[in-house]
């Protein structure tokens, strides 16, 4: 499973164009997992349920099992790594996307407008293999036009068959 992080500032536009992206490469044959961080607590059980319960008397994992969906929690490790957001991924992908994680030493995509004012993080990060963004810009790895996912699209199926 290839994966690559979507870095950028909050309201630069990462979930719109993993909404934009996901369609697009599941058009080209991929399996599509995301991992979406968020730095607030986040619980989307509800306490008293059978679920909730399961994982308050201390199970590492509970899948909640319904006709269409599944919904996985994970106890968190102390130190967040890529190894353990992928064991908890129930279904298996071709590619991982995960939204944020900017510190990870893995390959990413920045999301990048210069309205936002707020600094270009690819100056700083070499894992950072393009930029998206909104205008042209003059920098050191790939910059992709934001308004044409179809184009990132191709860059990324692209470079998961050059990596090797």
């Amino acid at each position: 499973m290839k994966t690559i992080a979507v870095i950028g500032y909050s309201g630069s536009g990462k979930t719109t164009l993993l909404c934009a992206l996901i369609p697009l490469l599941h058009a080209k044959g991929l399996r599509i997992a995301v991992v979406k961080a968020t730095h607030h607590e986040v619980d989307w059980d509800t306490p008293g349920k059978d679920s909730f319960r399961l994982r308050e008397a201390g199970a590492e994992a509970v899948l909640l099992q319904g006709p269409k969906r599944w919904f996985t929690t994970c106890r968190a490790p102390e130190t967040v790594d890529l190894e353990s957001m992928a064991a908890c991924l129930p279904t298996p992908a071709d590619l991982l996307f995960l939204e944020g994680h900017k510190g990870l030493p893995i390959p990413k995509i920045e999301v990048h407008r210069p309205s936002l004012q707020k600094p270009l993080l690819a100056l700083e990060d070499p894992q950072i293999i393009a930029v998206a963004s909104d205008v042209p810009l003059s920098i050191h790895c790939s910059v992709l036009d934001l308004n044409a996912p179809e184009t990132i699209a191709k860059f990324i199926h692209t470079w998961i068959h050059e990596e090797p």
